[in-house]
């Protein structure tokens, strides 16, 4: 299994349909393929991953000059709970100053569970776009901009 199909199967079995938030296997393929993209995976114990070992959780994000967006982060439903997504973002803020950024951005639907988390590793809302985001049935929901200072 190569780092693509085991980051599909985190984002397989880690987003709810309904939210329509996962992103396809040719989304991925295609961030992936920009030289500035890249994807973070971790183990059960938050540690990279080894060629024989399948990802709990990832990170995908995007570099550009003095900042970098985190595009998604994702931990299987079977690993939640056990500090692995504060451990992603951790790992993203160090790949992220070791690149030069200065500050990193996310944006999320406004009823996002993850928003806890966020805010807890120091992310901060900035902007907000009414009604951006639309459900699998249709209702609308606010995207949130957060930022936060490395």
């Amino acid at each position: 299994m190569n780092e693509i199909d085991k980051l599909m199967a985190v984002m397989d079995a880690a987003f709810d349909p309904h939210w329509r938030e996962a992103w396809t296997r040719a989304q991925v393929e295609g961030s992936l393929a920009l030289p500035h993209t890249y994807a973070l995976l971790c183990n059960v114990r938050g540690d990279a991953i080894g060629a024989d070992e399948e990802a709990a959780g990832f990170v995908l994000a995007r570099r550009a000059p003095g900042e970098e967006e985190l595009l998604l982060v994702a931990v299987h439903p079977d690993h939640r709970g056990k500090g692995l997504g504060r451990q992603l973002l951790e790992q993203f803020f160090e790949s992220a100053r070791n690149g030069g950024a200065e500050q990193v951005f996310l944006e999320m639907r406004a009823n996002n569970p993850a928003e806890q988390l966020y805010r807890a590793v120091g992310f901060e809302p900035i902007g907000r776009r009414p009604a951006y985001y639309r459900t699998l049935d249709g209702q609308t929901l606010d995207a949130i901009t957060f930022g936060r200072k490395l």
